[in-house]
């Protein structure tokens, strides 16, 4: 590939690049296991089929006066063996890299990405357009009918839609949001993160979120509330918990970008009384339904999207806007507790699936992250940690295995 094209920034990719670091590396991983171990070299074949398909990763982002860019880069990629740290850095200013990796472990397939070039949605169509590649490479003659990819043009996977459906220039004050509670305590040393992989049955987990008809995503996320007041102190039973939610807004909006285009929603609890999970679970959702409604993320992207034609924003030089992305970024990282991503159900083609057992990932985070994948009756959470102490994990695998769920839990070992 030739470094004739260019592609502005979207503005949430801006908030990614101004904010990275050795610990939050603004990365993600997505991992796909097969039933079968990894043949390297076809995997490699396939990665370089893949990119194919979707030439939007091949970039290397650039610096400029007053923002970023992307440029096509002829770097190509290189399948490893996984020997390195999970959410990895895979951005540093003015080195030549791709900014996405493919590894291997037995018979696990990760896709690791810097979040400013796409968001989970387009890294998971990528991920899986790479496993029907290495499937069709492995079984000669099968597949060959199969199809991963939506078929999308080159110029819709490289929208910007935050750009094409946001920016009314009506900006507004949303309503005030209060400061968290986070959990605390001393961080990793070494800007390390812990990562533990939750597996339970779907079958066993979905029918008590039934019962009290309310969302998987709702029942999980009043458990993790639950999970983190049980470290609270007494005298910070006052802050609020909040959970911040992202939302694919291809739900809402008729875009097929390979790039980013989420939006992220919060809902608060605060423990100022008892209550139980059923209790909580149910306004959990009746919170989070409030929200999601196009009317209301549509107001919210606005006022986001239109701050770039402000005319003073748009020329001050790029290393003064870093600094104020990073103050704001600050700011409302202090409105929330953690993260909790549902990726939703992954539902490949039928053939494909037969070669599949399970998916599951992992996000890079200052504080608490939580991811949620659910293939056939695996439901599986990947959950980023910061913190020496695990014990809002352990409180939170607890509260679900005293409730009758069979629960599997895997830990990455750390320096303390």
């Amino acid at each position: 590939m030739s470094s004739n094209n260019w592609y502005k920034i979207d503005n949430v990719a801006k908030v990614f690049l101004a904010t990275v670091g050795k610990r939050d590396t603004r990365s993600f991983r997505l991992s796909c296991t097969l039933k079968e171990n990894i043949d390297p070299d076809l995997l490699q074949q396939a990665v370089l089929s893949a990119i194919q398909d979707r030439p939007q990763v091949q970039v290397r982002i650039r610096r400029g006066i007053f923002w970023h860019y992307m440029e096509d880069t002829d770097i190509l990629p290189k399948v490893t063996e996984e020997n390195d740290r999970i959410c990895p850095l895979l951005y540093v200013p003015a080195k030549a890299m791709l900014h996405y990796q493919v590894t291997y472990f037995g018979n696990r397939i990760n896709l690791e990405i810097f979040h400013a070039l796409t968001d989970g949605t387009g890294a998971m169509e990528f991920l899986n357009i790479i496993v029907l590649d290495y499937l069709k490479l492995k079984y000669s003659g099968q597949f060959t009918d199969v199809t991963i990819h939506s078929g999308a043009s080159a110029g819709d996977l490289s929208q910007d839609s935050y750009r094409q459906f946001f920016g009314s220039k009506n900006l507004s004050r949303g309503p005030a949001q209060s400061k968290a509670y986070h959990p605390g305590g001393l961080k990793l040393p070494y800007n390390q993160l812990q990562f533990f992989e939750i597996h339970m049955p779907v079958s066993q987990i979905l029918p008590r979120a039934k019962q009290i008809k309310v969302s998987l995503t709702s029942y999980l996320g009043a458990l993790w509330m639950l999970a983190i007041r049980d470290e609270m102190p007494p005298r910070r039973r006052n802050l609020p918990v909040t959970i911040s939610l992202p939302v694919n807004l291809r739900n809402y909006y008729p875009s097929q970008t390979a790039r980013n285009f989420f939006n992220s929603v919060n809902v608060t609890h605060v423990f100022d009384k008892d209550i139980s999970i059923e209790e909580l679970a149910t306004e959990f959702d009746v919170n989070l339904k409030s929200q999601l409604t196009e009317e209301n993320i549509k107001k919210q992207m606005d006022n986001f999207e239109t701050m770039e034609y402000v005319a003073p924003v748009r020329v001050v030089p790029l290393f003064i806007k870093q600094l104020v992305v990073r103050h704001f970024t600050k700011k409302s990282n202090k409105k929330v507790t953690m993260v909790f991503s549902n990726m939703g159900i992954q539902k490949p083609p039928v053939s494909v699936g037969e070669q599949i057992e399970n998916y599951s990932g992992f996000c890079s985070t200052n504080s608490l992250f939580s991811t949620m994948f659910s293939y056939k009756d695996n439901l599986t959470l990947g959950v980023s940690s910061a913190f020496v102490n695990t014990n809002v994990v352990k409180n939170f695998v607890k509260g679900l295995s005293q409730s009758g769920v069979d629960i599997k839990v895997y830990a990455t070992e750390v320096i303390k």
